[in-house]
């Protein structure tokens, strides 16, 4: 795998010899960020965020600076200087130039091809930041708000006793439906434009509590992966309302991080592959039907902090431990699919 020190560069190649995907990992190129001179030292990325065709990703650093990389193009430019590191970053889902950042000061903002578009919001305690057409929804442990993107004036505001607080607050696809899970593992959703609540699931009473801390759903919106400080895995339909099935991963996975389900363009948005990243760094991908697993991306020497799977799903991106990103091509993962699929998750 080739590395790019982009250094102190406006612009230029993300990388400069023909891309070879790694047989082993799959991965295409590292990307880092060096400050130059006789003390040179590494420029942690914190964040990235894909835009709505897979082709360009955001990245924000610790020192504000928020890039834009275009892995069709093979060119990376420097769009924004915040001076301040951002929390969250994701593209606009209706105007496809535009993207928000959320930053240490609290602030919200929006920028439209690296100028700002002149709108700003204050959310004091906001960790997450979820655009879905027109809204836009931040969260902190006792409140969700949700914000008109045309206006960004507050529209609607979700306050919870302390005691209970919240773990998270997203969108579901294709719908107006927020769903919301609390730290007692109760998931309920939403009408976005109400805030009426639809529906809860049930808190699952079998085996040992979950504790819930990361959630994907896939793109037709009908099935909701969910896991936590375990590794147990659980797979719910949105639409019956009732577990489907609980996936155990291996015994080194004691907590689970993240979970990104893998877009297939033939799979009608019922996306069978999850991405697991867990404590060790390490990212395991599964079928969730057969429970194999597929394949995985990190190591232990070189762990993954979070991951961002293109819509199209032909990249992986991964911030990595040692504050580099790491760039990998699916197709040549899943070509190793056969090789490694034989028996049950390992």
């Amino acid at each position: 795998m080739q590395t790019t020190d982009i250094g102190n560069k406006e612009n230029g190649k993300i990388w400069y010899r023909n891309p070879s995907p790694s047989a082993a990992n799959g991965a295409i190129v590292n990307i880092v960020r060096s400050t130059g001179g006789h003390r040179s030292k590494t420029v942690r990325f914190l964040h990235v965020a894909f835009d709505t065709t897979g082709e360009s990703f955001l990245a924000g650093d610790h020192h504000g600076n928020i890039y834009v990389f275009d892995v069709i193009r093979n060119r990376f430019r420097l769009v924004q200087k915040t001076a301040q590191a951002c929390t969250a970053l994701a593209f606009s889902l209706r105007r496809t130039t535009e993207y928000l950042v959320a930053l240490a000061d609290y602030s919200i903002k929006c920028f439209d091809k690296g100028e700002p578009a002149g709108r700003k919001a204050r959310a004091p305690g906001e960790r997450s930041l979820l655009p879905s057409g027109r809204y836009a929804i931040t969260t902190s442990a006792d409140t969700a708000q949700l914000w008109d993107l045309d206006t960004f004036q507050r529209k609607r505001k979700l306050n919870v006793r302390q005691s209970v607080g919240i773990q998270k607050v997203f969108f579901l696809p294709l719908s107006n439906t927020i769903l919301s899970c609390f730290n007692d593992d109760s998931i309920f959703a939403w009408e976005s434009d109400t805030l009426h609540c639809k529906y809860q699931l049930p808190v699952p009473q079998e085996g040992p509590r979950p504790h819930y801390r990361a959630f994907a759903v896939t793109r037709d919106g009908r099935t909701l992966a969910a896991g936590g400080r375990s590794n147990l895995l659980h797979l719910w339909s949105l639409e019956s309302r009732k577990l489907l099935r609980i996936v155990q991963m291996p015994p080194k996975v004691r907590t689970v991080r993240q979970l990104e389900f893998l877009p297939d363009s033939f799979d009608g948005g019922s996306s069978q592959t999850l991405g697991v990243l867990s404590q060790d760094g390490i990212m395991r991908f599964i079928d969730i039907q057969t429970c194999k697993l597929l394949f995985d991306i990190g190591t232990l020497d070189d762990a993954i902090t979070s991951t961002a799977i293109s819509p199209n799903g032909h990249h992986v991106v991964t911030v990595m431990d040692s504050g580099g990103l790491n760039i990998y091509s699916v197709q040549a993962l899943t070509q190793e699919i056969n090789k490694t699929s034989e028996g049950g998750i390992h």
